[in-house]
């Protein structure tokens, strides 16, 4: 081999190396392409697995869920989470639309999250002053981590698939720098609970 060869040999292996050292320092400025920007949003049940989940409620019964966030926007996440209680006829979150439930927010989380990074509550609730009256049941006061909401929700006996249909609905808010409020995420999952009584 000639000298030039062994230059040429030398300056890449150089070369190589210095990219080499450089490259955790690179990787803060070079960022690769990622993939879709997302929030995640579920429930595990009062064991934190994705079973045994409340739905047969009673009065004085506590029973309980784990509301579950996960931040791969790749950026830090001010999240609001709003819980919302609704019956058959209530409206519920458009996914087509993006837009949330009128319903008014019984109870909220916020909470700051950053990229990457999951957040996780146990969430207890319990009903009480339920009545159930021919084919009308009304759920009085519904009680959120100890504290206690009038919420007067009245649901209609379902025929066909035999209960009194309620449910627990969580929607997931992201605050909007440009607004200075939180806008919905387009992010919601709902607990289906049928109202019983011992004394049907």
């Amino acid at each position: 081999m000639k000298l030039n060869d062994y230059k040429l040999i030398f300056y890449t292996a150089g070369l190589i190396g210095v990219l080499l050292i450089a490259s955790p320092a690179l990787a803060d400025v070079i960022h690769r392409p990622s993939g879709e920007l997302y929030s995640e949003l579920y429930l595990l049940g009062p064991n934190n697995m994705a079973d045994n989940y409340p739905f047969d409620i009673e009065q004085g019964q506590n029973n309980s869920v784990y509301v579950n966030v996960g931040n791969d926007m790749g950026s830090s996440v001010y999240y609001m989470l709003e819980l919302k209680f609704r019956n058959e006829t209530d409206s519920s979150p458009n996914s087509a639309l993006g837009t949330p439930s009128s319903l008014n927010s019984l109870y909220e989380y916020k909470f700051m999250l950053e990229g990457g990074k999951s957040w996780e509550s146990l969430l207890t609730f319990s009903i009480s002053n339920d009545t159930i009256s021919g084919n009308q049941s009304v759920i009085s006061i519904l009680v959120i981590n100890g504290l206690s909401i009038n919420v007067d929700k009245p649901s209609v006996w379902d025929q066909n698939a035999t209960l009194f249909s309620y449910e627990l609905l969580f929607e997931l808010w992201a605050y909007n720098s440009q607004t200075n409020d939180f806008s919905y995420n387009n992010r919601a999952v709902d607990l289906q609970l049928n109202l019983t009584s011992t004394d049907l």
